[in-house]
């Protein structure tokens, strides 16, 4: 199968971040120059100290109240019930990926809480009820190991065309985290392999150069890891051999982002070993290894752009900035997917001649690049509306054409690969349950292989599209989920979601729970393209960075402010709910606009925007934000961080803070540290940190409903005036 391995993709892994392991003291977090001017300046410093007795003992204290509380309303069962039931309900489609005629798929229910690892054949897959075959029993693992093992993925590895099994390199992480060991695993023997390739806990990147041969980024030691927590170090690794031993094939610095490993497998089998090397977070270098030689070869694509796969001999590359290649009359802008021949590169070792593949248009974005055999395929965003096109290469240039589809729903190629004809395609929208389509690269034909009944009742509800005016007059698109007979008088309980970075899309989707927990219950559900995003392309996201980030929440404000204006709601009944880098959007929307909502679901925020470049892998996040040690970034970052900007005298509606003390992706002390500031206030909020879970501040289903059963709870309290 044609393979592009980057194992630890930046937008994947640091979608806002992630950060080194919470077992770091809290000292190490805070250059000592400054540490005792931080202490003294910042009374909540010790609720960093992630898991040290006192900020536990502040947990502790903070969800038995909250939890008292809301798992006495009378909703709150009922919530649960119906959350679990639509997480853990088998009625869900098993996604999967293709590996030699066999079907795998990762599995989770009420009696699998950390999940099956299970395949069947493509044929049975096809069938209402396949014969699952059980590959691996996370719960079991768990039980055998006393650990509580969260699957984190496998990377998987065979030489094309050989007759050998697969090997995959499973990711374990004890309670969530982004630190995971890996394993070595044979698909064919369903064993861990003895004395195979087995890595320490740490952040880290592999790539397989062979069935025998390991590239490897991890914590190698003191002075490894970059200001973000992440390894700068890539090393080959041979089987049988001590991981100490490993040759180091590439070095960066402590001020990059981080340096991953990556392997290109070629049509004809061939592996170009190499590395990814971040600069920063939206800047990378990428490096090919060639074969006897001892200096890497640097790729001559811009900073902003990514390798998309090899196609026909042809290297796809996606642009984020704008490109002239040097000594060639053409141009290319921001968004562009090109190409150029790869075997020409690697023999002169110069660019060869670019070629478009796909120029969006003004309301399209390129959202993804597959490669079927046979088949480029392309995902693409249209107004925020996916769509997957197949691109051709002719002695005209490349042409397209879009696939045909069902419907006008939403459209993600779910599974592709340069050895299996089949692409797997999910098809769904706000209204309607997931569909898996089955794409034929060989004749262009689609069939709908299995689709869901619906979770909640729909009856009655429609989708609409709107579009909301920003200070600065730029057009905002939302999706509205409401009655089709909603009545235009503000009294409609309306959840308001948003995000607003890192070139993140939100798109329509099908969400059981938010159907079951709201939609059903008569509340609207709004969904905000704001910028920041990269549901119109790189621009629409960079229009937001640094001090231009004000712009992401003008736009959020003015979508409230438009729900408003036409009588979808009013500030009693509008709440708001983010997580992550939303979770800052969310502790914004507190300070700027307490007027306009009424609830305000702040899901693992970062909140401390002074602070956040010395919390773990927040050094990562500087392209994104700016930094405070830059005194023109610093200036505005001021006027827009939560935690500095709270006002013990200002009218806030009461917020609900939910983290995780396992999540080493945003440190859990933002939370801990404005909910701590609102209780020296007195001033009322909900607070819940699930002890484990990692970033989604769930490990689990059950996890996940019972965190949803709260969220869900305190929104229709607050919202429907049933408190």
């Amino acid at each position: 199968m044609h393979k592009y391995f980057a194992p630890l993709s930046l937008l994947a892994l640091v979608a806002c971040g992630t950060q080194a392991s919470t077992e770091t003291p809290l000292a190490d977090t805070i250059p000592s120059s400054h540490a005792s001017d931080a202490a003294a300046e910042d009374p909540y410093l010790w609720l960093e100290d992630v898991e040290g007795d006192a900020a536990l003992s502040w947990v502790r204290g903070q969800n038995e109240r909250s939890l008292a509380e809301l798992q006495a309303d009378p909703n709150y069962a009922a919530y649960e019930k119906a959350a679990v039931e639509a997480l853990t309900s088998a009625e869900r489609i098993p996604y999967g990926t293709i590996r030699e005629g066999m079907v795998y798929n990762f599995w989770q229910d009420d009696t699998h809480v950390r999940g099956l690892w299970r395949r069947t054949s493509l044929e049975s897959y096809a069938n209402d009820a396949p014969e699952w075959e059980i590959v691996l029993d996370f719960d079991q693992l768990a039980e055998t190991e006393g650990k509580n093992w969260v699957y984190k993925g496998a990377d998987c590895f065979r030489p094309k065309g050989s007759d050998a099994g697969y090997k995959c390199m499973v990711s374990l992480s004890n309670g969530g985290k982004d630190a995971v060991i890996r394993r070595e695993f044979d698909l064919s023997t369903k064993q861990f392999v003895e004395d195979g390739f087995v890595t320490p806990e740490a952040k880290q990147g592999g790539a397989w150069a062979s069935p025998d041969t390991l590239l490897i980024a991890t914590d190698w030691g003191e002075g490894t890891l970059t200001a973000s927590g992440y390894p700068f170090i890539v090393k080959r690794w041979e089987r049988g051999a001590p991981l100490e031993s490993a040759e180091e094939l590439i070095r960066g610095e402590a001020k990059d982002v981080g340096v991953w490993p990556m392997a290109l497998e070629l049509e004809d089998g061939r592996i170009l070993q190499g590395a990814a090397q971040a600069d920063t977070f939206f800047t990378t270098r990428y490096w090919w290894f060639p074969e006897g030689e001892t200096d890497p070869v640097r790729w001559p694509i811009p900073p902003k752009s990514s390798p998309e796969g090899v196609y026909q001999g042809q290297l796809l590359v996606s642009l984020q900035e704008d490109w002239a290649p040097a000594g060639q009359a053409v141009s290319f802008k921001s968004g562009d997917l090109v190409a150029f021949n790869i075997d020409a590169f690697m023999e002169t070792r110069e660019l060869p001649p670019v070629s478009l593949v796909f120029h969006p248009s003004e309301t399209q974005a390129l959202e993804g690049v597959s490669i079927a055999k046979g088949a480029l395929l392309l995902g693409v965003s249209d107004t925020a509306v996916g769509k997957v096109m197949r691109a051709e290469a002719g002695e005209a240039g490349w042409t397209l054409e879009t696939v045909a589809l069902p419907g006008t729903g939403q459209a993600n190629i779910a599974f592709a690969s340069d050895e299996e004809e089949t692409v797997f395609i999910n098809y769904e929208d706000f209204l309607t349950p997931d569909s898996l389509l089955s794409y034929n690269a060989a004749t262009g034909d689609v069939t709908t292989l299995k689709s869901l009944p619906p979770k909640f009742d729909a009856t009655g509800l429609k989708v609409t599209q709107h579009f909301a005016t920003s200070k600065d007059g730029t057009r905002v698109p939302y999706f509205l989920v409401s009655k089709a007979d909603l009545p235009l008088d503000g009294t409609t309980p309306t959840l308001l979601y948003g995000y607003g970075g890192f070139q993140v899309s939100l798109n329509p989707s099908y969400s059981p729970v938010t159907g079951r927990l709201w939609l059903e219950k008569g509340g609207a559900y709004v969904l905000a393209n704001i910028r920041g995003g990269g549901e119109f392309g790189p621009e629409w996201h960079q229009a937001g960075l640094k001090q231009k980030r004000q712009r992401i929440y003008d736009d959020f404000i003015s979508v409230g402010e438009d729900l408003v204006a036409r009588g979808v709601t009013s500030p009693k009944h509008l709440g708001i709910m983010g997580g992550s880098n939303g979770g800052l959007l969310m502790g914004v929307m507190l300070n700027q606009r307490p007027d306009l909502w009424n609830a305000v679901v702040v899901q693992v925020p970062l909140l401390d925007m002074m602070r956040y470049h010395l919390l773990l892998a927040g050094a990562s996040w500087v392209d994104e934000y700016g930094s405070p040690d830059v005194p023109e970034e610093r200036e505005f970052l001021e006027t827009i961080s939560p935690y500095q900007n709270f006002d013990a005298t200002r009218d806030y509606p009461v917020p609900f803070f939910v983290t995780s003390t396992k999540d080493d992706r945003v440190h859990p002390g933002h939370a801990r540290k404005m909910a701590a500031k609102f209780e020296a206030a007195g001033l009322p909020f909900y607070y819940y940190e699930n002890i484990d879970g990692g970033h989604s501040a769930a490990a689990n289903q059950k996890e996940r409903a019972k965190r949803s059963a709260l969220e869900f709870t305190y929104l229709t309290r607050q919202l429907f005036g049933m408190k």
